[in-house]
């Protein structure tokens, strides 16, 4: 008998009484019931997916691995290719705007290069999750493992890509001088949040994606476009009376949480609450898409 495959007289003796069978690694699913058209059980279907996929992270750990070692093979500094440009960045625009602005370098680079780390995550989560699912095709097809894992590979992968440009604003910090003190622990809670978010955005975008290709061009635009009239290069002071109005803006109120604490000394109330109402609607449309087209993703990619 095949793997994952069910005994012929399951289907007849029921979902309660189908006799257990071998099944594949992380298909909880299947030994649960027998799918019935009628009766398709997709919410059961999906919260097994997301239980087995986070009980697998390690494997997604191991294959977000494998994804950089693949993407950065026979380069001589591998990832650090995005630091460099992250260097070259904030010293070419840091010169530039700051004169622009009428700012001091002490005063503009800091924010410069939390903006410019912390912005780099954020798009780079929300451009890969376009092709999260994409990506997985041939395991998909081919082989039985929680879809989750794929959204959660995504995530992983771009937690270590980011992780090697973070020490730059330690550095610029102890060039001029600069200590956020104890409130930048409330950046944790900001990372955390951009975490969640990464996940349902890869579960989310992944299948939208899968079965719609052009969202993702569309999805590149948008990130290019959030980049210029969100608060990165610029201070959201500029605006004057006008600055009340960036909660409303996904990308600055999920940014605010991490550069709030670590050069505004905590960042603004309304910008937490903006944060966290946004990641609940992101994660609440995610789970309500994953439970209802799950079945069909094996289709799309």
């Amino acid at each position: 008998m095949l793997a994952g495959s069910l005994p012929a007289d399951a289907e007849r003796l029921g979902p309660e009484r189908a006799p257990p069978g071998p099944s594949a690694p992380g298909d909880a699913l299947t030994d649960r019931y027998v799918f019935d058209a009628a009766t398709p059980r997709r919410r059961e279907a999906a919260l097994d997916d997301l239980r087995a996929g986070f009980t697998a992270w390690r494997l997604a750990w191991a294959l977000a691995r494998l994804d950089l070692r693949n993407r950065y093979r026979g380069s001589i500094i591998g990832p650090f290719w995005m630091t460099l440009s992250t260097v070259l960045m904030l010293g070419g625009l840091g010169a530039l705007y700051s004169r622009l602005l009428g700012l001091t370098l002490a005063d503009y680079l800091p924010h410069l290069a939390v903006s410019l780390v912390v912005w780099s995550a954020i798009s780079g989560v929300v451009t890969d999750a376009c092709t999260a699912m994409i990506n997985a095709e041939g395991v998909i097809r081919q082989i039985r493992v929680p879809y989750t894992v794929h959204a959660l590979r995504s995530v992983f992968r771009n937690v270590l890509t980011a992780a090697h440009s973070l020490p730059m604003i330690l550095v610029v910090f102890v060039i001029f001088g600069y200590m956020p003190g104890p409130v930048a622990l409330l950046a944790i809670p900001g990372l955390l949040l951009l975490l969640v978010n990464a996940f349902f955005a890869s579960l989310l975008l992944g299948m939208v994606c899968a079965r719609f290709r052009d969202i993702g061009p569309i999805v590149q635009n948008i990130i290019q476009l959030a980049f210029f009239m969100t608060p990165v290069l610029w201070k959201p002071e500029l605006l004057k009376e006008l600055a009340v109005w960036l909660p409303l803006n996904p990308f600055f109120a999920i940014l605010e949480t991490i550069r709030g604490p670590l050069l505004e000394g905590g960042g603004p109330p309304l910008a937490w609450v903006a944060a966290v109402l946004y990641t609940a609607v992101l994660g609440t449309v995610a789970i309500a898409f994953f439970m209802r087209f799950r079945g069909r993703l094996a289709f799309w990619v």
